[in-house]
């Protein structure tokens, strides 16, 4: 966690080097991420495929310290939930638009021991979560679309953002709000300003090719900080 500020940083696993994975993750350990964010895509909800159980399981052997943040981009994500190394603990986002039942899987989720999550993609409306966000742990929101790397930020998530931290706020409840997609220094400060609680840092904010692990973490640290300074002063 950024202590400055209360914001954590998750590191997307989907976009580390594999040439030298043990090196990066052993270096961002180092630093103290505050964990390791699993995309998980069957590519029918997203047009790609990622790691499986024999990808996560043993890098989840070689750093139990640090929890896992499971982002199911899959259709109907409840028959695999039984398929990953999810832990007790854990966070697991499944999106909205991807279940016949969301509140049936949440209650599903939090009687496993596991932080349930609800992830929506930039045009789904905030309305479709008015009934079971008292159920979620985490909201999700992509200020991508789902799915590849490398996409420009959505403008219209900031606004989104602000909405679900006042509905957050109305209703008293501990809800935390993570974003996912383009997350990067710059665009940092504001998705903090609107809201966020924890970024979701990808090959834009942590993997990047320009400048070594350890100052991209500094980096997103600090915008997180001004972020939050952003959110005080506006209140």
């Amino acid at each position: 966690m950024n202590k400055e500020s209360g914001v954590k940083l998750t590191a997307s696993i989907m976009c580390v080097n594999w040439l030298q994975v043990k090196q990066d993750l052993d270096e961002i350990t180092k630093e103290g991420i505050d964990s390791f964010h699993w995309d998980l895509i069957d590519g029918n909800f997203a047009s790609d495929f990622t790691m499986g159980s024999s990808v996560i399981d043993p890098i989840r052997k070689a750093y139990p310290q640090i929890p896992g943040d499971f982002h199911l981009m899959v259709e109907e994500p409840s028959r695999l939930f039984d398929a990953f190394p999810i832990q007790e603990g854990d966070v697991v986002s499944i999106h909205q638009e991807a279940c016949r039942n969301l509140h049936r899987d949440l209650v599903t989720m939090r009687r496993k021991g596991w932080r349930p999550g609800v992830a929506i993609s930039p045009g789904t409306p905030l309305e479709t979560l008015e009934y079971i966000i008292e159920d979620a742990d985490v909201v999700l929101i992509m200020t991508v679309n789902p799915g590849y790397k490398g996409q420009q930020i959505v403008p219209q998530v900031f606004r989104k953002i602000e909405k679900l931290k006042s509905m957050i706020e109305n209703l008293k409840i501990p809800t935390e709000i993570h974003v996912d997609g383009n997350v990067n220094p710059q665009t940092a400060v504001d998705l903090v300003a609107a809201g966020a609680d924890v970024l979701v840092c990808g090959s834009s904010g942590l993997f990047r090719k320009d400048i070594g692990l350890s100052q991209a973490l500094k980096e997103m640290r600090r915008s997180a900080s001004e972020g939050l300074k952003r959110r005080s002063h506006a209140v």
